[in-house]
């Protein structure tokens, strides 16, 4: 039976990883380290140092004071340090740890630190997705539905392995301190005369101490991302905002329609419906993903009086997918693209040119597709039009901060022939009030 005391313990080592992972969270420039999933050689160096302070304190307090030692969490910070920041990170962090450690004697706790340090860079190379290191947990989902899919079979075998790592280094360290005698790596006084049960919760411990951090800056990470879309919606239902009621385009629609008053009242009308549709649409509230076809009734709205402006220079196809229709998309996603290729691709050109917008829906996917035959982007232009084109910039961030890695947004284009944008985004639909799912 597991020793009161041994258990206490335990929870305390547990409680101590969560705490410090909590404290960490806190602070500003470890929240946007968090974030970044490339980091430079000066970014990985910082992150070590995140780690290591807080990590460094708990074994410092140790050495110190032998009744601390559910402080210690050295090992399972450096490991940490190495899933989330790589090689870099958890070797200097696995130094920057053990230096307490090493300068009471422990000499063999600096390359030990270190090489946990390594291996968990190692884990994080290894992940099938770059999302699953924060998804680590030893709990197993038992939907067959979840198992028939490659990528949670996957998964599974990432965090399979990830728990086998940190028993194994747990062990590993146990097992160093009979082959190094002399005090040269310290062994927790709970591991003395453990019993296999005993054995087992202090690997667990060990296990959660790593899965809580990492489900804590996991949450912290959700809650940036969460305020990063909502300033994207908010950027982007301004920047469609003072695009379409600028002077300019104001001045432009309202001649069409005071040109249009007396030769055609009936498209006059129509014109003036639109424009006023476009506008409440803007001004009301919008959800961060919206039905399809409320999207394309939106630019539906915008080309017409844009047709009105360009007149038979202007033309606008839509093949749409009926099945695509109450598919999610991100709301205002379309309209942005389409302006690019009016202004840019189109109003240029002396017999004007057609814009086709096609969807369709394949293996789970829903596909997008907007080109026009316009006069085309340079191939110099072409390649930082994501850093620099406003719009299409604008449209690619909120994609990544939607869906992480699963989507896909590319441009094609050649000078004279014109320009072809596609997405590429998960196939959502709203199962229930304020639930999503993965259609198919």
């Amino acid at each position: 039976m597991l020793d009161p005391l041994h258990l206490a313990t335990l929870l305390l080592r547990v409680a101590v990883a969560a705490s410090l992972a909590s404290i960490l969270s806190r602070f500003a420039a470890f929240q946007r380290m968090l974030m970044r999933e490339e980091r430079t050689l000066l970014q990985r160096c910082q992150l070590a140092l995140s780690f290591a302070a807080p990590y460094a304190t708990g074994v410092t307090l140790r050495v110190l004071n032998a009744n601390y030692q559910a402080l210690d969490l050295g090992v399972e910070g450096s490991l940490t340090a190495g899933i989330v920041g790589g090689y870099v990170s958890g070797l200097l962090a696995g130094v920057l740890i053990s230096i307490p450690a090493f300068a009471h004697g422990e000499l063999m706790s600096m390359p030990f630190f270190a090489g946990v340090g390594v291996l968990g860079g190692l884990l994080r190379d290894i992940a099938p997705e770059r999302e699953d290191i924060w998804r680590f947990s030893p709990l197993i989902s038992l939907n067959p539905k979840r198992w028939r899919q490659r990528s949670y079979q996957l998964r599974i075998l990432y965090h399979l392995g990830c728990l086998f790592t940190i028993v194994s280094v747990e062990l590993l360290r146990v097992s160093m301190t009979g082959i190094f005698t002399g005090g040269l790596v310290f062994k927790p006084d709970i591991w003395r005369g453990a019993d296999p049960l005993t054995g087992f919760a202090i690997c667990a411990s060990s296990v959660f101490a790593v899965m809580l951090p990492l489900k804590i800056w996991n949450n912290a990470r959700n809650e940036k991302k969460i305020e990063a879309q909502q300033l994207r919606l908010n950027e982007a239902r301004l920047a469609a905002l003072t695009s379409q009621i600028n002077p300019h385009f104001l001045f432009n629609t309202l001649n069409s329609v005071s040109s249009l008053i007396r030769t055609d009242p009936d498209k006059a009308r129509s014109v003036v419906y639109r424009l006023s549709s476009i506008l409440r649409r803007l001004l009301r509230k919008t959800d961060n993903l919206t039905p399809l076809r409320d999207e394309i009734a939106f630019i539906d709205n915008y080309m017409t009086i844009e047709m009105v402006r360009f007149g038979d220079k202007l033309r606008f196809v839509k093949e749409i997918d009926p099945d695509t229709l109450d598919r999610l998309v991100p709301s205002m996603m379309l309209q942005p693209i389409l302006e690019n290729s009016v202004r840019h691709g189109l109003s240029s050109k002396v017999d004007g040119g057609t814009i086709r917008v096609r969807t369709t829906l394949a293996g789970g996917r829903l596909n997008l597709v907007i080109e026009d035959d316009g006069v085309g982007i340079p191939e110099n232009r072409l390649a930082t039009l994501f850093d620099q084109g406003i719009g299409v910039s604008n449209v690619n961030e909120r994609l990544k901060v939607l869906f992480g890695e699963d989507y896909r947004m590319w441009i094609d284009s050649k000078p004279g022939e014109g320009t072809r944008t596609g997405i590429e985004i998960p196939d959502l639909t709203v199962v229930a009030e304020g639930e999503l799912s993965t259609a198919g």
